[in-house]
């Protein structure tokens, strides 16, 4: 019997230090403005570390870090690893009631936010908004809406009341030996929390994710020195925040095979073009349309300008796939399934995978991982090429959903299946072709509809950009499809002309009842994708 390769777990923090210690010199993270060598990422860790314990910020304690992509993000992520504590990276869209809910929730310890850019937004300014007293405390008192908070830290930019200033900051971590932090980092274990990520479903308030060193770093770093893998030293530019399960599971696997990872402080298309020509990227990961469909769109946009791409991941419709694979013929589309209670991926296109496969299937599971799907009707495991929920499990499942013994106890089975709530087929040699989520799932007159089968149509016709499906309470059928669009730039069509694009060629019950036109700032989005809960809320 042949093996493949021995599987190597890290911790987080060893992640850095081991590329460190072997490329010291070498870019590890590279903004359009700013690049970060492996010495100096490994330096600022260890400041942000020391700094925590000399804060009194305990093992095991929970860190909240909010800022958009920067260095200060990067360090901040690592040196909680080192300090041994649990990363709780923050949404940097989110306002004042849900950072609130998630400070609380998460019985954070100490925050760590940045304001060297405040044109987008001021951290501190949303921090002081969801957190009134903190302005008004003397620190460390306690807060009234967050009782385990102590401290408010701005590693970058000017602090404001009731923050601490880096300078305050650094000077208190000198007083930490380095040795404590090394002794620190080598008491995690794999099997301890290393991240804390809060997502949003159909539930009133987001979840907190309790995922593990194994979960965060295993396949990741397995995925980024083989399947990913183009050159000996590749470099992966990401669209996404790296506040964003899909963004930082990737990156992960960079920093822990001594890549370079570029991205920039918010996704803007022509910055991104340029970043990814000028580093000569090997591999991209745009993930969703809504990073994609914009850079394909742009002025500037030529394909010889991504012609170093190898690698490139997306999720999307099977119009955008082959449009990618016909504009960079060089470059391996891949599709994937994955989610923020698996740590990401967890299933992926195969190497030998022929394009039209990798444009309307997400592969099969990866090593280590089991999938199944069950029958929506709870009959048992559904039959190949019939719709059911995907469930998941492996070493990379979420331990549980942070104080919501009841909510991991719907997601978590005996057996340690996730239930997913998404809809997928598998076929009989396990590839898996997503259906969408169970809650985008319509019930027309009786009959099941899955949006995603109709925003494919709809993205078939030349003028449609992107679409996205949901149901309008009906009287009659219960719910009927309504669509809202945004088309593409130059192009103009009538609602009535889609309806009729739709009409005949697929069953009347899917047809959609009305179109919403959209302009790219009108869609409720959360971090990547369209949030379909404002759409409905819409209606």
């Amino acid at each position: 019997m042949a093996f493949d390769e021995s599987t190597e777990v890290s911790p987080v923090a060893d992640l850095l230090l081991r590329s460190a210690a072997r490329f010291p010199e070498r870019k590890a993270l590279v903004l359009p403005g700013r690049a970060v060598r492996y010495a100096e990422l490994r330096e600022e860790a260890v400041a942000v570390a020391r700094g925590l314990v000399a804060l009194g910020v305990a093992e095991g304690s929970h860190v909240g870090i909010l800022a958009n992509n920067s260095v200060e993000l990067v360090a901040a992520i690592f040196g909680v690893a080192l300090a041994n504590c649990v990363a709780v990276p923050l949404h940097a869209r989110h306002k004042s009631r849900e950072l609130g809910y998630i400070i609380a929730d998460a019985d954070i310890a100490a925050i760590l936010t940045t304001a060297a850019d405040t044109s987008v937004v001021d951290f501190r300014a949303s921090l002081a908004a969801a957190l009134p007293s903190l302005a008004e405390r003397a620190a460390p008192a306690r807060l009234s809406e967050a009782p385990l908070l102590r401290h408010a830290v701005v590693l970058a930019g000017e602090a404001a009341p009731g923050f601490m200033a880096r300078a305050a900051f650094d000077a208190a971590a000198h007083s930490v030996d380095p040795a404590e932090i090394d002794a620190r980092r080598r008491r995690a274990r794999l099997c301890d929390p290393a991240i804390l990520i809060y997502t949003s479903g159909t539930t009133a308030n987001p979840k907190g994710c309790l995922l593990s060193h194994e979960a965060m770093t295993r396949g990741p770093v397995e995925r980024a020195g083989r399947r990913f893998r183009s050159h000996a030293h590749d470099v992966t530019w990401g669209g996404g925040p790296l506040f964003h399960i899909g963004s930082l599971s990737p990156f992960l696997g960079v920093i822990g095979t001594a890549g370079t990872y570029c991205t920039d402080v918010v996704f803007e298309p022509g910055r991104a073009l340029e970043l990814i020509e000028r580093e000569r990227a090997s591999a991209a990961w745009p993930w969703f349309p809504a990073i994609l469909q914009p850079m394909l769109d742009h002025p500037g946009f030529a394909p010889e300008r991504l012609a170093s791409l190898r690698k490139m991941l997306l999720i999307g419709p099977e119009a955008l796939v082959h449009r990618v694979q016909t504009l960079l013929p060089d470059c391996e589309v891949m599709q994937a399934c994955g989610m923020t209670e698996t740590a990401g991926i967890f299933a992926l296109s195969g190497a030998g995978d022929a394009p039209e496969q990798r444009a309307t299937n997400q592969g099969k599971a990866v090593p280590g991982v089991e999938t199944r799907i069950i029958a929506l009707d709870g009959s048992g495991d559904a039959a190949p090429g019939e719709i059911g929920e995907i469930l998941v499990r492996g070493y990379n499942v979420m331990t549980g959903y942070y104080r919501a013994p009841d909510k991991t106890a719907e997601a978590l089975d005996a057996d340690r299946w996730l239930h997913t709530g998404d809809l997928y087929a598998m076929a009989a040699d396990g590839t898996l072709t997503f259906h969408g989520r169970a809650k985008d799932m319509l019930k027309v007159g009786g009959e099941n509809v899955a949006a995603i089968e109709i925003e494919s149509y709809l993205c078939s016709h030349p003028s449609v950009k992107l679409a996205e499906v949901v149901g309008r309470p009906d009287p009659r059928l219960d719910e009927v499809p309504v669509a809202f669009v945004e088309l593409r730039p130059g192009h103009s069509v009538a609602a009535e002309e889609l309806i009729a694009f739709c009409t005949g060629r697929i069953a009347s019950y899917k047809v959609p009842r009305a179109v919403v036109f959209m302009t790219a700032d009108d869609w409720p989005m959360s971090a990547t994708k369209v949030d379909k809960r404002g759409l409905r809320a819409r209606l």
